[in-house]
């Protein structure tokens, strides 16, 4: 078995929390070229560099990064030993950083989540809203826990995860007031040349509405189209034009914007998933998320119209 110095370690883990081995060699005060060895060594045991020269200055590597998330449990860990064994009781909460593709509506997030802060033991969640792209990177290098997406990561990317599949629904039309009667009677092709509110089109829930309509040859009329759903929620409150979302949300939308169902359809899907960097799942959290998300939100849908 390999064995960590936890002395090379802790060089290193102050140098990152200094920005610089200078001001490391300060706090722990060592000279330049002892900590700088010391790091080295670190460096030897760990079989790849922690550290790039960029300029006069020095960045972390994506192992840096990791090596620190590490040694930064590590000795917050080790502290709170010792408060524990000399008196001090501490409760540490356990982090949970989940990442959140920056199309999936709000409210989805909010249902997903949920479990992971009623866990019995105290969660600190730290949510980063971001592109695919980015989020799966964060994922890479473990600043990320679980990042929550309506697809799969696509194939071909550098990074290896594993996508699970939390449920699926289908889709729920909505509109405010007099629209929504207006549109109720014949669904769907009541929705041709209908004011639609869309999202944008990179999202997939787009494209399967895009799919739809083409197979039942309806063209209804795009009066805007929007990144963030509560933005489009919020003006189909207003009577902007009739807005889709998930069903597995439609009572939550309804209470909040006061808008009345259109018309549900079982033929355009919504999929959400859950992508983490290990293939079976071992954060108390993110277990809690896809269980309760298994169990009891996406259940059979109720009959729909197509």
């Amino acid at each position: 078995m390999d064995w960590l110095n936890y002395h090379h370690l802790h060089y290193f883990w102050t140098v990152m929390q200094e920005g610089s081995i200078t001001a490391a060699c300060k706090r722990l005060r060592l000279s330049p070229s002892t900590v700088s060895t010391q790091i080295g060594k670190l460096e030897e045991t760990l079989g790849g560099k922690l550290f790039r020269k960029v300029g006069r200055n020095l960045e972390p590597t994506d192992m840096g990064r990791l090596v620190f998330r590490y040694a930064d449990s590590i000795f917050c860990l080790g502290r709170e030993m010792m408060e524990t064994v000399r008196g001090h009781v501490t409760m540490r909460p356990l982090s949970l950083r989940a990442g959140i593709v920056n199309v999936l509506p709000k409210l989805i997030i909010c249902k997903l989540l949920e479990p992971a802060m009623n866990l019995s033991e105290k969660v600190h969640l730290i949510c980063h809203e971001d592109k695919e792209e980015r989020l799966l990177a964060g994922l890479a290098v473990h600043e990320i826990d679980v990042v929550l997406s309506d697809s799969p990561a696509r194939k071909g990317l550098n990074i290896k995860v594993y996508n699970h599949l939390l449920g699926e629904c289908g889709i729920t039309f909505f509109g405010g007031g007099k629209l929504s009667k207006k549109f109720q009677k014949g669904f769907p092709k009541s929705l041709d040349g209908a004011p639609m509110l869309f999202p944008l089109d990179t999202t997939t829930i787009r494209k399967g509405l895009e799919r739809w309509f083409e197979s039942l040859n309806l063209q209804p009329m795009i009066v805007a189209e929007f990144e963030d759903s509560a933005l489009m929620e919020a003006f189909g409150q207003n009577n902007h034009g009739i807005f889709a979302v998930p069903s597995v949300i439609e009572k939550e939308v309804q209470q909040k914007y006061q808008v009345e169902i259109v018309g549900r359809t079982d033929a355009v899907r919504e999929r959400f998933y859950a992508i983490s960097y290990q293939r079976i799942i071992k954060h108390p959290a993110v277990t809690a998320i896809t269980q309760t998300a298994r169990r009891d939100f996406f259940i059979k849908p109720k009959p729909v119209s197509t």
